[in-house]
């Protein structure tokens, strides 16, 4: 087996599915003292700031909630997907790794995470557990 080609730096980022998405940032928030840092409304997605890294409130009435299937409990889960935040972040290397191993590649793209807009790989685990591997973030724009 080869070693992967890029190491585990943390936690970027955990999404979460929630029914009731005040209920869960007023817990999240105030009793362990995370902060609001960005709101998507349109997809019904809240992020919080916890240190380095983020936890996404997805109100499963939302679009992106809906695409989860049934509420969190019996029939459904809450956990959408977790993020590694990887480096180096080589996509192809990447991929090519993933494949040698059998796993499922999923979506590549630009998305937001933790340290802010930049690559992203998502995967399946050996469960289906959805996995996003999150590159370092893109550079800033000059102004205009």
């Amino acid at each position: 087996m080869t070693a992967p080609p890029f190491r585990p730096l943390r936690l970027d980022h955990i999404v979460l599915r929630v029914r009731d998405v005040a209920r869960i940032q007023a817990f999240y928030c105030d009793v362990l003292g995370c902060a609001v840092e960005n709101r998507q409304e349109a997809i019904g997605l809240l992020q919080l700031r916890a240190g380095d890294s983020l936890i996404d409130l997805v109100d499963i009435d939302g679009e992106l909630g809906r695409a989860g299937g049934a509420a969190p409990g019996a029939e459904g889960r809450n956990m959408d997907h977790l993020c590694l935040r990887v480096d180096p972040f080589d996509r192809e290397a990447i991929v090519a790794h993933l494949r040698a191993h059998g796993v499922e590649v999923g979506e590549f793209g630009s998305r937001y995470g933790a340290e802010g807009e930049g690559p992203s790989q998502y995967l399946l685990d050996p469960e289906g557990n959805a996995v996003e591997l999150k590159g370092p973030p893109d550079p800033p724009r000059p102004a205009a």
